[in-house]
């Protein structure tokens, strides 16, 4: 008879791990599959220990039996930190397994050894053959352990149902069941009825428990759930809620665009959120009511400049329906283009501004190859309006590097673009003094001067009739006031200090250092050393001390981009 009951609960143990393993899926917890695995080998145990005429038999099974006392604990505590969402660190869970080896390993000295069963034997007691043992220091460790390991996941159960509104109460509810009900048949049990092994139906009531958390963990892990709807339809946003509207979870991308789901309690209603019971509840009822209704069933959703379309449909439909599924899509490029196909004003307008840009491009063209058609009259400054409008770049570049000055991009843009035109006032200089090979005679430098406010009044003419007034601003400013001097020394306006529009006093220090090392027919160029001494003592005299930084930090670059030209 007592054979009989263990048998069955053998292969009933072995069905429902079959059963498992049908509902498997790669997301399961591992610790639930082992457990899966383990509770048929330990009722093997019990089977072996009834069918057992003999001591070792006896022993062996016994150490069959001792798997699933020793290991089925850890593995339902791991478990269940597994399904509230805590995580061990890896270095915890070994401990936890090396120690529970280690009992374990205490076990199989059953026989051998006094540490775990001092003795053990058939002994016969009122007219029947009893199994008798008596227990060493490592089953007093084994009782220990099963307890503090319950002790643990009944904390952890408790404390995931007050803090933890993302995590199932079911499942929760349904975690305290087998390890308290195996508790129980293990503890108690044995004392109510000493002739009888309930621990293995404990097993066996675990294995329906698990069974029915893989099965609601399959619905709640909204990953998995919407892999073939994905594939389907391509959708990238999922929601799920059970038949009652109760939320079961929803994934990344759907709390990205809806945040306000994460305040949601998992097996609870929309109520929990005005704003989710205000939106989502009247999309559920409508497919519900109506769910042939396809455009009823389209609700659009505009969010952080995308529009995303939502839709609803049954969630595991193949014999019953199990719940209701929101799936959301970014519709934003569709809707565009319906936009355009609308709005095509919009559409002409940006085609008349991409004319535009070609037209200012060639405007810019048009204004370098004028500046270099001046240069190439004059026989000293070969390559200047190049090397001058990089060393106005870098300068550029630095000045963002170490704010101070501030420079906005804009400015920065029309700075460098303004760059080549600061000597098309040479343009007026008669050939026979722009093209002398030697250095000017004082009346023939006040007419080279002239180019300065020359240049001011081309350049006011060219940009005239253009609709860039900043630009238009900073290149004549660039043209007329390069040669002023900090100290109010310079030409042709000798202006002083601030007097000199910011842009002239970046200007005057990429040309003076351009002049100093290239070569010109009336001079060697100097050495990078002798150019960077005559810079940095001009600071306060011919240049704004404030740019004093920006030349330092520019410096290095200059000095490499000069190289790279020898």
């Amino acid at each position: 008879m007592m054979q009989t009951y263990y048998l069955v609960l053998f292969l009933v143990s072995l069905a429902l791990s079959g059963a498992y393993m049908l509902l498997w899926r790669k997301n399961f917890n591992v610790h639930i599959t082992l457990i899966f695995f383990l509770i048929p080998i330990a009722n093997l145990g019990f089977l072996l220990q009834s069918q057992a005429e003999s001591t070792e038999a006896m022993l062996i099974a016994t150490r069959f039996a001792y798997i699933g006392g020793c290991f089925l604990s850890l593995l339902i505590m791991l478990a269940v930190f597994g399904l509230c969402t805590i995580r061990l660190p890896r270095i915890v869970q070994f401990a936890f397994m090396l120690f529970t080896s280690l009992v374990f390993l205490s076990v199989q000295t059953i026989g051998h050894g006094t540490v775990f069963y001092k003795s053990a034997g058939f002994a016969e007691q009122e007219g029947r053959w009893l199994f008798v043992k008596e227990y060493g220091f490592m089953h007093s460790v084994f009782y220990a352990m099963v307890i503090a390991y319950y002790f643990i996941s009944i904390c952890t159960i408790i404390y995931s149902l007050i803090r933890k509104n993302q995590v199932s109460r079911k499942v929760l509810l349904l975690l305290l069941l087998p390890d308290s009900v195996c508790m129980a048949f293990f503890f108690i049990g044995r004392r109510l009825f000493p002739e009888i092994e309930l621990t293995p139906a404990g097993y066996l009531f675990a294995q329906l428990c698990y069974l029915i958390i893989a099965y609601r963990v399959s619905l709640y892990n909204v990953e998995d759930t919407a892999a073939d709807a994905m594939v389907r339809a391509g959708k990238t946003c999922f929601i799920n809620f059970d038949d009652h509207f109760n939320y079961l979870g929803s994934n990344t991308a759907a709390k990205a665009v809806l945040p306000e789901l994460s305040n949601l309690t998992v097996d609870l209603g929309l109520h929990r959120s005005k704003s989710m019971q205000n939106l989502i509840l009247p999309w559920l009822e409508g497919f519900r009511d109506h769910p042939e209704d396809t455009e009823a069933n389209r609700h659009f959703l505009e969010k952080d400049g995308k529009t995303w379309a939502f839709s609803v449909q049954v969630l595991n439909s193949r014999r019953s329906l199990k719940g209701y599924e929101v799936i959301g899509v970014d519709d934003t490029l569709d809707r565009e283009n319906i936009k355009l196909l609308t709005s095509f004003n919009e559409e002409l307008d940006r085609q008349v501004k991409q004319k535009t840009s070609h037209i200012v491009a060639m405007h810019d063209n048009l204004i370098m190859s004028m500046a270099t058609m001046v240069e190439s009259r004059d026989n000293s400054t070969g390559g200047h309006i190049r090397r001058t409008s990089e060393g106005v770049r870098l300068l550029a570049e630095a000045a963002q590097e170490t704010g101070a000055p501030v420079l906005e991009e804009g400015f920065i843009r029309n700075l460098i673009k303004a760059a080549p035109m600061h000597d098309l006032g040479k343009i007026a200089v008669d050939d026979g003094i722009l093209r002398k090979p030697g250095r000017f005679t004082p009346e023939e430098f006040e007419i080279m001067k002239t180019h300065a406010a020359e240049g001011a009044r081309i350049v006011h003419e060219i940009l005239r009739n253009t609709d860039d007034d900043a630009f238009h601003e900073i290149a004549e400013n660039v043209a007329h006031y390069h040669h002023e001097r900090w100290d109010g020394s310079g030409y042709p306006e000798h202006l002083a200090k601030e007097q000199i529009p910011l842009e002239a006093r970046i200007m005057a220090v990429a040309d003076v250092y351009d002049a100093l090392v290239s070569r010109r027919v009336y001079k060697e160029k100097l050495s990078f050393e002798k150019a960077d001494a005559i810079i940095r003592e001009g600071f306060g005299s011919q240049f704004d001390p404030a740019l004093a930084p920006v030349y330092l930090a520019a410096r290095p670059r200059l000095e490499a981009y000069y190289r790279s030209l020898e």
